[in-house]
C-alpha cells in the first residue's frame, strides 16, 4: 500500500491550485481516495508533486512524509498530539 502525500497541512494555493502541505491539486485528492486507483499511478503522481516544489517546501514535505511512512502520522499531527499532552 502507497501512503497519502496528505500531511495535515489542507491548504490551497489560488494561484496554482496545488495544496500548500502536499502539492496535490483537488483532482488529485479525489483520485488517491478512489479504490480502483493504482499503486503505479500513485508512485508517479508522488513523484509529480515533489517536481512542483522547491526549497524549504519540498523539503518540509519529504521529513513529514517519511515520518508519517514509517511512524503511520505525521509530523503536524504529532505534534498537535504532543502538546495535549
Amino acid at each position: 500500500m502507497i501512503v497519502s502525500p496528505c500531511i495535515s497541512i489542507c491548504k490551497t494555493d489560488p494561484v496554482t491550485g496545488y495544496c500548500y502541505g502536499c502539492g496535490r491539486s483537488n483532482d488529485e485528492k479525489k483520485i488517491w481516495k478512489d479504490e480502483k486507483t493504482t499503486d503505479d499511478w500513485k508512485k508517479f503522481n508522488l513523484e509529480e508533486i515533489q517536481k512542483r516544489m522547491e526549497g524549504w517546501q519540498l523539503e518540509s514535505f519529504k521529513e513529514s512524509y517519511n515520518h508519517k511512512t514509517k511512524h503511520g502520522i505525521s509530523l503536524l499531527k504529532k505534534k498537535m498530539i504532543d502538546e495535549t499532552k
